[in-house]
């Protein structure tokens, strides 16, 4: 499969943002490095709004395919940027990328209206709310309960949207959707009772952690033949437990403002649990982004081990007040994003067929058309030339398609209904 590069510079754009971040994070670690005014404080706002805020809208304009969508991340990219260097700049752009995330959630939501993308849609808003009370001056420390619910209530609403091979009971979903409505209730709180709102926002993060622990489809996944699929579900496993740790500790201290607790428990969340969920879904997304393999090794779960372990590190550093070993807790953990970004890296510059190319070519055989590339054309639209009736998944699809693949064909099925209507 050729390499396709005119998503490339959009990667750069988010890896970059998040080299930035790292190097900011070491430097509020205490560690003596060259530095420029700005950098160390601009850590959160790089990590959220910067690196995932190009990441995560520019996977969904792959997936959706519409032109006005690929400047959400274009705008988010050179906010970061100008972040590092005129901040006030950087925040409204910033901002910005964040409302047109939220736009692109709304067409998702408006062409599909189902509890996975509303849950998306929601967490869009909260990422929207954060930037802009960020932007208006409070302290990150008072508003990272929003950013927080962006990327639980992301992530979790693309697991419900790949859990429905399980047929979840209506029971099931009204508890989750308690637990989340509760996570967004946290976030308001906080807003003005940083205590309340950190306890109810914990006790939501320790609901959901064990609502997918127990519902999710890794726990189906997590003993597969597949090496690819256990190795997601494994992924995905840690990540929730870490969710559920962040969660007892925001239950039981409450307000946290700084210091060891403060970065131990906010850590809990963006690495232990949002950096679980990227290392597993990024021999997936990256091949549906860029149109090439990433042959699955065993040797991946290498930076896996060392994420867990070195935050494990970490966390009883701040736990003991002992800054050394959380220093080198937070070197290791970096050393454990840098290792997966080569080992990911690596095996697109090889090619072949692998794992995650299989799962592309299942989904593209049950469609019963050619295979497609990102590079134009409408795939709806081609489907009806070629006489091709758009089907919902099944539950082989749902097991081994990626998550734009599976997005898109949703979206082509609601396509092509609003397309019958409007004939009859």
């Amino acid at each position: 499969m050729k390499l396709q590069l005119r998503f490339l510079p959009f990667l750069a754009f988010a890896i970059l943002a998040l080299l930035f971040a790292m190097w900011a994070g070491l430097l509020r670690m205490g560690w003596a490095l060259p530095a420029f005014d700005n950098l160390a404080i601009a850590h959160g706002p790089l990590m959220v709004s910067g690196f995932l805020g190009v990441l995560i809208p520019l996977e969904r304009a792959v997936a959706i395919r519409q032109k006005w969508m690929f400047g959400v991340p274009i705008i988010a990219g050179v906010g970061w940027v100008s972040l590092l260097f005129a901040p006030r700049v950087g925040a409204v752009l910033l901002t910005l990328g964040s409302l047109g995330t939220l736009a692109i959630l709304g067409v998702m939501v408006k062409r599909e209206p189902h509890i996975h993308t509303i849950t998306m849609g929601v967490g869009a808003l909260a990422f929207v709310v954060g930037n802009f009370l960020w932007m208006m001056g409070l302290p990150i420390f008072q508003i990272v309960f929003w950013w927080m619910t962006f990327l639980v209530l992301t992530i979790g609403g693309e697991r419900l949207e790949l859990s429905r091979v399980l047929k979840p009971t209506p029971g099931q979903i009204r508890l989750f959707s308690l637990v989340a409505a509760a996570l967004v209730a946290g976030a308001i709180l906080a807003t003005f009772d940083l205590n309340s709102g950190s306890r109810l926002g914990g006790a939501a993060m320790l609901g959901l952690g064990f609502w997918f622990l127990r519902y999710d489809l890794a726990s189906r996944n997590i003993r597969h033949p597949n090496p690819l699929t256990r190795y997601i579900a494994i992924c995905l496993f840690g990540g929730y437990f870490w969710l559920v740790i962040a969660g007892g500790m925001f239950l039981y201290h409450g307000a946290l403002y700084a210091g060891p607790l403060y970065d131990a428990a906010l850590h809990a969340v963006f690495v232990g649990f949002v950096f679980a969920m990227i290392f597993g879904h990024a021999p997936i997304i990256f091949p549906a982004i860029l149109g090439a393999q990433i042959k699955f090794y065993p040797v991946f779960y290498a930076h896996l081990i060392l994420l867990h372990l070195s935050l494990i590190t970490r966390i009883v550093g701040d736990l003991t007040n002992q800054m050394e070993i959380r220093k080198w807790g937070g070197l290791l953990n970096e050393t454990a994003i840098l290792l997966f970004l080569a080992l990911t890296v690596f095996p697109l510059s090889k090619g072949g067929r692998n794992n995650a190319h299989h799962h592309a070519l299942v989904y593209q055989s049950r469609t019963r058309l050619p295979r497609f590339g990102f590079g134009g054309g409408n795939l709806a639209a081609g489907r009806e030339r070629c006489g091709d009736v758009p089907r919902l998944p099944t539950p082989v699809d749902l097991r081994l398609a990626d998550p734009i693949d599976l997005r898109r064909r949703h979206l082509d099925v609601s396509n092509a209904q609003q397309r019958t209507s409007a004939r009859t």
